[in-house]
């Protein structure tokens, strides 16, 4: 079995989500559908996308919440279909021990991924960080906890803004 996290940017423009999708499925494929588990907080944007393609390539998703209001109060309309369908498609759903979504029932998310994890997928444009727990915080300490990282970030994906 290899468990499989991910972390990734949540603003991908719309023309990236198919280069990012199609990255992601050529990865995963690489691997049989039975010893595959992907893990991932399915926020909007790669997190979803990750998540989506482990089920695709007939793998196991394991869901992490990081509280208990996130659905109702982190979810946005737009996504919270997708978020729903992927829930319920889940093999295992872990709603970290948190009432609130705060910084630290992220980190305690974050920590509970790669505790967890074989590798992590890091959807990510290679920027330094900007702030404490974006997308390269967590591949830093992924990598410091000796956890093998493939970066995707395909010719021509970019961010909004």
């Amino acid at each position: 079995m290899t468990t499989i996290a991910v972390t990734g940017h949540m603003d991908l423009t719309s023309e990236s989500v198919p280069l990012v999708r199609a990255e992601l499925a050529r990865l995963l494929g690489t691997y049989s559908p039975a010893d595959l588990i992907g893990i991932s907080c399915i926020a909007k944007g790669s997190d979803s996308l990750f998540a989506q393609a482990v089920l695709d390539a007939g793998g196991r998703l394991i869901v992490v919440v990081p509280s208990r209001d996130y659905r109702a109060k982190k979810v946005k309309p737009e996504h919270a279909d997708l978020f729903d369908r992927l829930t319920t498609a889940a093999g295992e759903v872990l709603v970290m021990p948190h009432e609130a979504a705060t910084r630290e029932a992220y980190e305690a998310a974050n920590a509970e991924l790669l505790q967890r994890a074989d590798r992590l997928i890091a959807v990510w444009d290679g920027n330094a960080p900007t702030g404490k727990g974006g997308t390269a915080d967590f591949v830093s300490h992924a990598r410091a906890a000796g956890l093998p990282v493939d970066v995707v970030w395909p010719e021509g994906a970019s961010r909004e803004g």
